[in-house]
Parts: structure tokens; C-alpha cells; sequence
């Protein structure tokens, strides 16, 4: 995930933390003070971002070598040991708070998607991500969903053709929107088609979509619209589903369930930085 984007983001992350500096560690610490310092996990998680904090580190100060003992989607316990990093004292100390928190942040999410994905092992269904990421994030965000186990949905606005609730209000109808997809859409493209209600299902299967989003239904009603669309097309369930109600959701027939949550609500997961206590002073 070491990608330009990438690199503009750590960029952007040190100069708001340490654009002037650090007069802490500056303070405290010459040039020449080395320390060792550790990584560690505050609970049980699933781990990602450890390249992009290695970069951090490297960014700050080349001197600055790091060691992994985990990979991006590993399982790990409280107090688990992910990352290791020793050189110049004061260097390591500005750069902790940003490797930290691009950390914790696609940990949060790689947790909550090994969550969510163990919901549904078994019943062939795919979680899939929303668009609902940070701005500028996203890339980032959505590796961190396949580090936890489920996938993707589209990244861009670009990658297929999805008619939701308002292109079909501003077309005139659903059918049109379809039909104007049709002809103005890249040879190749999906056409994915939002309904609210079954007959707006019955439509969407008649105006030859392939793929029905079946938006803010019941269980009961999304088995109903599994039988009216009998396989004509691939069925996506979003909206209302929380992860309580998960496998209520993941019924034969249903393809991919969306969930926002996998990104807007995750929780930082909790790492911390410690470096060994170092005693000074005269011997006794």
C-alpha cells in the first residue's frame, strides 16, 4: 500500500504533527541518544498498517531501523508485539504518534471486518465495503477491509453503473435509467440497479439489470425478492442490516451484503509505544 497517495498521506499526517518540529524531544534528547522501542497490541486484533508505520519511522529519520514481527491481517493477542524500531531517540519519539495512528485507524477496520466476515462464514455470501470512507483514505481503508476478510465494492464512481433512488427520480423512471446506462455505459459494464420495494424489483428484472441492490428490506422481504428475481441477476442486501441481524440476511439466493459500517463506524483499535526505562544517575 506504499503508493503515492500513500506517500502524500504521511507526508500531509507529519506536517500537521511535527511541521514545526519537535521541541520536546529536541529538548530532552542530542542528536547522538539511541533507544530501542516496541510496538504492542492494547487488546486482541486483527493487524494492518505495519508497512505504512514503517515508513512513518523512515520518513522522520532514515537512521531509524525497523523490524515487523507481524504481517497486515494477523491475528493478534493483547500484548502482542507487532513492531520493533530502534535509532535516534528524539526521531522515534516524533515520529510515534503518526505510525500510531495509521495504525490503529485500518487496524480498527481490519477488526471489524474479520468480525463481520466470521458472521457469515459459511453461507457463501460476501460482506462487501461502501464508498462511506475518509476522504483520501479510501484506498487505504478499503485494504484494510480485505485484510480482515471480507471485500470490496467499488472504489470510484467510475468502476460500474449503480442507479440509486435519485437517478431514478431525476430519469423519470427506472426503466429509463437503465435504458439510457445501457447505451451511454462502457461496452462491458455491470448494471446494478437500487430497489426499495418488490415492484420496483419486478422492474428493475424486466429492464434486464445485473445486478439488483435490494435497499433497506426486511429478511422477509428479501427472501420475497429472491424469488421474484429467480436468478435473473445477481442480489446485493443494503441498508438496515447491522451485524446483530447479519445472518439473517445472508439467506440462499442473496450474493453480497454492503455495510457501511465496516468503515464509517469502526473503533481505533489500541496499540501503544513503550521504550525500556532507562536508569541514570550514580551507583550506590
Amino acid at each position: 500500500m506504499l503508493t503515492p497517495r500513500t506517500s502524500h498521506l504521511i507526508d500531509l499526517a507529519l506536517e500537521e504533527d511535527a511541521g514545526l518540529g519537535d521541541i520536546t524531544s529536541r529538548a530532552i534528547f542530542p542528536a547522538q541518544h539511541r533507544s530501542t522501542a516496541f510496538i504492542e497490541a492494547g487488546h486482541d486484533l486483527v493487524v494492518c498498517g505495519l508497512e505504512i508505520a514503517a515508513e512513518v519511522f523512515g520518513r522522520v529519520d532514515p537512521a531509524l531501523k525497523v523490524k515487523l514481527t507481524a504481517k497486515d491481517g494477523d491475528r493478534v493477542k493483547k500484548g502482542g508485539v507487532v513492531l520493533r524500531v530502534s535509532g535516534p531517540t528524539g526521531a522515534l519519539l516524533t515520529a510515534e504518534r503518526t505510525a500510531l495512528n495509521f495504525m490503529q485507524r485500518l487496524s480498527g477496520i481490519a477488526t471489524q471486518a474479520r468480525k463481520y466476515a466470521a458472521a457469515v462464514h459459511g453461507t457463501g455470501v460476501r460482506i462487501v465495503d461502501t464508498r462511506k470512507t475518509t476522504p483520501g483514505w479510501r484506498a487505504l481503508e478499503k485494504y484494510a477491509v480485505r485484510c480482515g476478510g471480507c471485500f470490496n465494492h467499488r472504489s470510484s464512481l467510475g468502476e460500474h453503473v449503480l442507479i440509486k433512488d435519485n437517478h431514478i427520480a431525476a430519469a423519470g423512471s427506472l426503466t429509463k435509467a437503465v435504458q439510457l446506462c445501457r447505451t451511454e455505459a462502457p461496452h462491458g459494464a455491470k448494471i446494478e440497479v437500487e430497489a426499495k420495494t418488490l415492484a420496483e424489483v419486478k422492474e428493475a428484472v424486466r429492464a434486464g439489470a445485473e445486478v439488483i441492490l435490494l435497499d433497506n428490506m426486511t429478511p422477509d422481504q428479501v427472501a420475497r425478492a429472491v424469488s421474484v428475481i429467480a436468478g435473473a441477476a445477481l442480489i446485493e442486501v443494503s441498508g438496515g442490516v447491522r451485524y446483530e441481524t447479519l445472518r439473517n440476511y445472508a439467506q440462499p439466493g442473496v450474493d453480497v451484503i454492503s455495510i457501511g459500517a465496516l468503515t464509517h463506524s469502526a473503533v481505533a483499535a489500541d496499540f501503544s509505544l513503550t521504550l525500556p526505562v532507562k536508569r541514570t544517575g550514580r551507583k550506590s
